[in-house]
């Protein structure tokens, strides 16, 4: 029976990884000798809101990225929706860190949210009139349609953030991925980016997003990722955003009077 129920106990975690939107195996990645994330696994519940947390340098962009191929593993995997990266792209929508585009870029708003249609535009990238509607659509979904025609570069960073949302909106993706969507934003781009990522869960989208603001993570999110290097734990917030699990992923760099600040789960 010990066996039978440890095939069992198989077959299930193989029919999780299979369903999962995103399911990370044993990735491995290092900038020089010292790796950046090592023999990392990772499952993504569907439907949900994940973040992925854990002291500066742990890893989390790092693993996001590998995950969509951006940087090139030394080790390990990813699936989404249970087949290939490639054959899925359709299917995902990166919303990349503010910091790291080059917004001097001389393009208008409504130009970067059409880019998320390159697929619907095919080759000859013919601009129609229900494109527009959809991007400016979009745009409208996060609070920026008035800004439709003003060059990106012109933008303050909150609503630069939105306008680049908005661009992974018009992909209709099942699956959003967001590197520190909430760094460096006002409070209002913080609560109308939060709104919309809400809103794609209850469309049934899944969003996984590289949070660092520890004390919005049992408001913002479903399930959580610990990772310092390593990964340290997962699941639901209230199971997983635990004072063990926080310590054993920041270490030193999280006081005591921080942890007695957060809303964690017990244990």
């Amino acid at each position: 029976m010990t066996v039978a129920l440890a095939t069992e106990q198989g077959i299930a975690a193989v029919d999780l990884i299979a369903e999962s939107p995103l399911a990370i195996r044993g990735m491995t990645v290092s900038y020089g000798e010292k790796p950046a994330v090592f023999s990392v696994d990772m499952t993504v519940a569907e439907g949900a809101m994940t973040a992925i947390i854990g002291p500066n340098g742990a890893g989390k962009s790092t693993l996001l990225k590998a995950a969509l191929g951006v940087i090139k593993p030394l080790a390990g995997q990813a699936t989404v929706f249970g087949a290939s990266l490639k054959t899925q792209r359709a299917r995902i929508a990166y919303v990349p860190q503010r910091a790291s585009v080059d917004w001097d870029f001389p393009t208008r708003v409504l130009d970067v949210v059409m880019m998320g249609l390159y697929r619907e535009l095919g080759l000859l990238r013919r601009v129609r009139a229900h494109h527009i509607d959809k991007a400016t659509d979009c745009l409208d979904r996060v609070g920026m349609a008035d800004f439709a025609d003003r060059q990106i570069g012109q933008l303050s960073g909150g609503q630069q953030q939105r306008v680049f949302l908005a661009r992974a909106l018009a992909q209709g993706a099942d699956l959003y991925l967001l590197d520190e969507p909430f760094a460096g934003v006002d409070a209002a781009t913080e609560k109308a980016i939060i709104s919309v990522l809400k809103s794609l869960i209850d469309e049934g989208k899944t969003v996984v997003a590289v949070h660092h603001d520890l004390a919005t993570v049992t408001e913002y999110f479903d399930h959580v990722f610990l990772i310092n290097t390593r990964k340290v734990a997962e699941g639901p917030v209230s199971e997983a955003f635990t004072s063990g699990n926080l310590i054993a992923a920041y270490g030193g760099r999280l006081a005591t009077a921080q942890i007695d600040q957060l809303d964690l789960a017990a244990g």
